[in-house]
């Protein structure tokens, strides 16, 4: 099964770009390109694919505002951000809003290749100074505990698997459960949790644990 691969991005050769290095990786596919956000929009829901390379100014609306949306009705559907803007507003509201990856355009292209495999498995793959910017945030602002103990002893297993950088692979391969079981669980684990993301969900664990 290859990786289903859609691309919004209104830069018509970058975006061409990115889909014929894709298309040239023997383990991924894509299968859609958008060069508006209304496009994408409109069509996304029925081509439902694993990942989505999102840009943030796109002519006609905001990439984050589609990933609002969409985030419901395409709940397997991975969002990484690949764009030129690396201020906190963009950064942390793209997070917010539901990606699991934030690129900065630029990055070499085996970086790119290597984060949608990331994503897919259950990562998320930020460039160096988004990880940074992140993290950075976390430790000036942590967060209230919320909902930790609505958790079942299954999903505070997930969480803890989570925290120790496993993939939902990993975990489902550890658990003796399907990803499809692992990615129920993390859903669960957000919304009782209150977040939006895996950097979230550990960042809480985390300092409950502490």
């Amino acid at each position: 099964m290859k990786i289903s691969i859609a691309i919004v991005e209104d830069e018509k050769n970058y975006n061409n770009a990115l889909k014929k290095i894709i298309d040239y990786q023997q383990d991924m596919k894509v299968v859609a390109q958008y060069f508006d956000g209304s496009d994408a929009l409109r069509n996304l829901p029925d081509v439902s694919p694993d990942v989505v390379m999102m840009d943030i100014q796109l002519q006609d609306m905001l990439g984050i505002e589609i990933i609002e949306q969409l985030k419901k009705e395409l709940p397997d559907t991975q969002f990484i951000m690949c764009t030129s803007f690396e201020d906190d507003e963009n950064v942390f509201n793209s997070l917010k809003a539901g990606a699991m990856g934030y690129l900065v355009k630029g990055e070499s292209m085996d970086k790119i290749l290597s984060s949608i495999r990331d994503v897919y498995n259950g990562g998320a793959p930020m460039s160096f100074s988004i990880a940074r910017k992140v993290l950075s945030h976390f430790e000036r602002k942590l967060p209230e505990i919320k909902g930790f103990d609505e958790l079942t002893e299954r999903e505070k297993e997930i969480l803890e698997l989570l925290s120790q950088g496993l993939l939902y692979k990993e975990i489902a391969a550890k658990k003796f459960i399907s990803i499809d079981t692992v990615k129920k669980h993390v859903g669960n684990i957000y919304r009782k949790l209150h977040v939006n993301n895996k950097v979230e969900a550990i960042n809480k664990f985390n300092h409950f644990k502490n």
